[in-house]
């Protein structure tokens, strides 16, 4: 059984590239994106997922988390 880890407790450093994923659907500044940062050593990962549109509001993942939600990091390849 694995350990759980509070990743809602881990402080997020500054520095920390996100990468946008677009939805295609306005292709302007009205476009809807979503953002994606690794956080760098943390067991298991860390991955905050946020929004363009709504700043300050984020879900976080583990590695495993990311993978089984079906999010491919690859997909995110636009530094904000």
């Amino acid at each position: 059984m694995s350990k759980h880890i509070d990743l809602y407790g881990i402080e997020v450093p500054g520095g920390v590239t996100a990468y946008r994923a677009c939805g295609g659907n306005q292709q302007s500044e009205h476009e809807t994106c979503a953002t994606l940062r690794e956080v760098p050593g943390v067991v298991g990962g860390l991955w905050v997922m946020g929004d363009t549109k709504r700043p300050g509001v984020e879900l976080r993942f583990s590695t495993a988390e990311l993978a089984a939600a079906g999010i491919d990091p690859a997909r995110f390849d636009t530094a904000v």
